[in-house]
């Protein structure tokens, strides 16, 4: 990405072992995140493109010496941040604050070097069914960041839950939400494709309007307001429409990244409600073995959320697509 809207396919060198605790992977499949929309829309002019993509499976290529938990061959996946998953924050479950990790921006591309191989990379069945390649793919980050934004609300039986935003993330929130139990669950969102996909997902309730009227319409739906609401867009509209409809006592889980510093948190927002504020970059790692089962014995099929498979060639074209909302999520098929 050489700045806003501005996306280029270009030959570069190969990525190469660097420290004994990498592996080189050969992407399988990779995809466009609606996050990517955010420098899409703002990134500054570079001189130097900027590698982009932060989720992919494939093929491990080559394994540094001290990599000891998967080998040349073997099919992985990788959460969108690497880590040592070790170290105190890793144990914890917040991976996304490993004191060696980081994130990844370079999964949009047939080759990328994975750094602490080890705590990043998640072995794969090597006989799995190509048809679940899109599900396990999801496992790099929409799949964990709907469920992260389900589990940091602790949405449990008999919540009435309010997910806000129809992406990709959203939509995951739903179907996360309903694993966890969650009797009511109301979808706010205004593309009909997406939301009658929530439906299929576990949504109870759709709701099109925004601002103050979708405000009132939940309010009124649910006597007052929904016990849990997950964020999933992070615009500041969609914070503050969580405010207006969460009710006292309730949890805001976010997980939409944030284009905005400042929102409101006082008296009459959060403090003299009781509302808890919660969420953040999803710790993926944390969630990959838990939900990995259902993919493989085919309870939930989260890759549904890919509408559009495109090869590397045509990313700059997915990147507009997903942008003028005529692609929920694009699948990159190498």
């Amino acid at each position: 990405m050489y700045g806003a809207g501005d996306v280029r396919v270009e030959t570069i060198a190969d990525p190469t072992i660097q420290h004994a605790t990498d592996a080189i992977v050969r992407v399988v499949r990779a995809c466009v995140c609606g996050s990517d929309l955010h420098p899409y829309h703002n990134m500054p002019a570079q001189e130097h493109g900027q590698q982009m993509g932060h989720e992919f499976l494939g093929i491990v290529e080559q394994a540094g010496a001290d990599v000891t938990t998967v080998k040349p061959g073997d099919l992985v996946v990788a959460s969108f941040s690497y880590q040592d998953n070790t170290c105190e924050f890793c144990r914890a479950g917040v991976q996304t604050a490993c004191v060696h990790g980081g994130f990844f921006s370079a999964a949009q591309a047939e080759l990328i070097r994975v750094p602490l191989a080890d705590g990043t990379l998640v072995k794969l069945p090597a006989e799995v069914d190509e048809k679940l390649l899109p599900s396990l793919l999801t496992l790099a980050d929409v799949y964990g960041t709907g469920y992260h934004a389900a589990k940091c609300a602790n949405v449990s039986a008999g919540d009435t839950v309010a997910v806000i935003g129809d992406g990709a993330v959203g939509l995951l929130a739903v179907l996360s939400a309903r694993q966890l139990g969650a009797e009511r669950i109301i979808l706010m969102g205004r593309h009909k494709t997406r939301t009658d996909l929530g439906r299929e997902f576990g949504a109870t309730d759709v709701i099109a309007e925004r601002g103050a009227e979708g405000i009132a319409i939940v309010r009124d739906l649910t006597g007052g307001g929904a016990h849990k609401v997950l964020e999933a867009v992070g615009h500041r509209p969609a914070y503050d429409q969580a405010v207006g409809i969460v009710r006292a006592g309730g949890v805001i889980s976010r997980v939409g990244v944030p284009q905005y510093e400042q929102a409101p948190v006082g008296f009459a927002s959060l403090f003299g409600r009781n509302i808890t504020l919660n969420g953040g970059p999803a710790p993926v790692r944390a969630y990959i073995d838990a939900l990995l089962p259902g993919i493989l014995n085919g309870t939930v099929d989260p890759g549904q959320v890919f509408d559009r498979t495109v090869t590397l060639d045509e990313v700059p074209d997915a990147y507009r697509a997903m942008d003028n909302r005529e692609v929920l999520k694009a699948l990159i098929r190498f």
